[in-house]
């Protein structure tokens, strides 16, 4: 009697080799490193054959897993246009994709709003971080998509766009002026070291203003002209306004806007929420 392969299984198999381990995968498949374990335990047992080497730290394919592995990308994909062409949950699921506080107006709302129309179906869970956690977040396998600013761009990253880093304050505010310099960071903001760096070099002293993970307290801060603030050029916070410091103050590195795509996020709908990215960050 013919046996049948899970084809549950060989997605896990799939997903822990293009991510290279179990951890990684198992966020991307929304499952635990257990259940995720034992479906390639299933795999190996139905085959009789071992599929995965894990003498060492990282995970890699024995001869027979990559066989395997060709097979399991067909089968996949096969299933999948099954699927596409005889139901109408073609394009249904979720995307996750992580921004940064401080690029998040004005191109998320308009690809947002875009995708919708395109995908109706598809839910995209937005969350908004500092870089450093979305990184950590995307390592993980736990988003899809992740936009960060950065001096420069890792490994698997696409820079879209390299902007000028500005110095703000409030509108008409007098508080760049100030000595000690009173400055507003979050305590992982990714500029803060950098900005704090310039003002040392040019033995400009300063002093934090205020300490919190609230953008919006933040905002509030240097709006109220109590203290200034360092953004991408363009991404001015409401009620602020480039400082006009006429060289007063050092000039600032400029930034990268990078984007990171997992390797599980393919197809076609990854692909339209891709070019939607592309199109508006490549533009700001």
């Amino acid at each position: 009697m013919p046996r049948n392969l899970d084809l549950t299984a060989l997605r896990s198999f799939v997903a822990v080799a293009d991510t290279g381990g179990v951890t990684k995968a198992s966020g991307f498949l929304n499952l635990t490193q257990s259940a995720v374990s034992m479906q390639l335990k299933r795999l190996e047992e139905a085959l009789g054959l071992s599929l995965l080497d894990r003498s060492s730290r990282s995970v890699s394919l024995t001869s027979a897993g990559e066989q395997l592995l060709s097979y399991a990308r067909r089968m996949l994909e096969l299933n999948d246009e099954v699927m596409s062409r005889m139901t109408d949950t073609a394009f249904e699921g979720e995307l996750v994709l992580g921004v940064p506080h401080d690029i998040v107006y004005p191109a998320i709302p308009q690809i947002l709003q875009r995708f919708a129309a395109d995908f109706p179906r598809v839910r995209v869970q937005l969350l908004s971080s500092f870089t450093r956690n979305l990184k950590s977040m995307y390592g993980r396998g736990e988003i899809d998509f992740i936009l960060t600013t950065e001096d420069g761009c890792d490994v698997g990253g696409e820079t879209l766009s390299v902007r000028r880093l500005v110095w703000v304050g409030a509108i008409g505010g007098n508080a760049w002026r100030d000595r000690p310099l009173r400055l507003a960071f979050g305590t992982h903001c990714i500029f803060r070291t950098g900005v704090q760096r310039a003002l040392d070099a040019v033995q400009i002293p300063w002093e934090m203003a205020v300490e919190s993970q609230s953008d919006r307290t933040i905002e509030a801060t240097v709006a109220a002209d109590l203290a200034v603030h360092a953004v991408i050029e363009g991404t001015e916070p409401p009620y602020t306004e480039p400082i006009p410091h006429g060289g007063a103050l050092p000039e600032l590195k400029s930034q990268s806007i990078n984007l990171y795509r997992s390797e599980l996020a393919t197809g076609e709908v990854a692909e339209a929420m891709a070019a939607l990215i592309r199109q508006h960050y490549r533009a700001v």
